[in-house]
């Protein structure tokens, strides 16, 4: 069965009033604000700067690579080690590293059909869901109100024909869970057209970096520049305008 969805794993520090305007607004990112960011979340690994791509094609990130995007009221984080089962136990040191008002986690991997997000309000853990169709990993907290057309049956899971549900199976799939809560929060999806309301994630630029133990990264004149603020694509441009990942939701067999 082809896997469809988004990889993605991410972490929001957001204290602007409206996250979402100032999102879709934004047309760089920071540069000095990601590199502080990245020495105090990484301390233990050198950062080399690569250059500036869009989050559509970075928040899936793999080990060697940090994505960071700065904005007035809004920081994004995008570190493989965010995917993780139970949420709520992510470490204090990246729930609230700059005293926000709020935090979003919002993960996902299709190879698996799993799905999670998680809130902290001034630190304090408020929401969490975690899973795959069959599998609840973490369901902790209060439900949010936007959760409630899920949880009422409104987004069942598609199967293909002839494969019969599985009957442990949730009443919608996780990785779309997900990507409503992305949405609800932060204004845009990274699967299917953006609905009325909401921008194209492509837009959004965040900063690269290349993680390595110390004393392993390349010599000066062999990073990409002097100072690793060009604006330099981190994908290939065949990459970035391949089309966005279809927005058909199934459990995996």
């Amino acid at each position: 069965m082809p896997v469809v969805g988004a990889k993605v794993s991410t972490i929001w520090y957001v204290d602007a009033p409206d996250p979402i305007s100032v999102l879709r607004e934004a047309r760089s990112s920071d540069w000095n604000a990601a590199t502080a960011l990245v020495g105090r979340l990484y301390p233990q690994m050198t950062a080399v700067p690569l250059g500036q791509g869009p989050i559509s094609t970075s928040a899936g990130v793999d080990d060697d690579h940090v994505f960071i995007g700065c904005y007035p009221g809004v920081t994004v984080v995008c570190g493989s080690n965010l995917s993780m089962p139970t949420p709520s136990t992510l470490s204090e040191s990246f729930t609230r590293p700059l005293a926000s008002e709020h935090t979003y986690l919002v993960a996902s991997d299709p190879e698996h059909a799993w799905g999670a997000f998680a809130y902290w309000e001034r630190g304090e853990f408020r929401r969490s869901f975690s899973a795959t169709p069959v599998y609840i990993y973490e369901d902790a907290g209060l439900p949010l109100v936007w959760e409630r057309s899920f949880w009422a049956g409104d987004h069942p899971l598609i199967y293909p024909p002839g494969v019969m549900p599985d009957p442990q199976s949730l009443p919608f799939h996780p990785q779309e869970f997900a990507e409503a809560a992305n949405a609800e929060w932060l204004g845009f999806r990274y699967t299917g057209a953006p609905h009325a309301d909401e921008f194209d994630p492509s837009t959004l630029p965040v900063c690269g970096f290349t993680m390595y133990v110390p004393g392993q990264e390349p010599a000066p004149e062999s990073q990409q520049s002097s100072n690793g603020h060009d604006s330099q694509q981190l994908v290939p441009a065949a990459a970035e305008s391949a089309p966005r990942p279809k927005k058909r939701w199934f459990s995996r067999k």
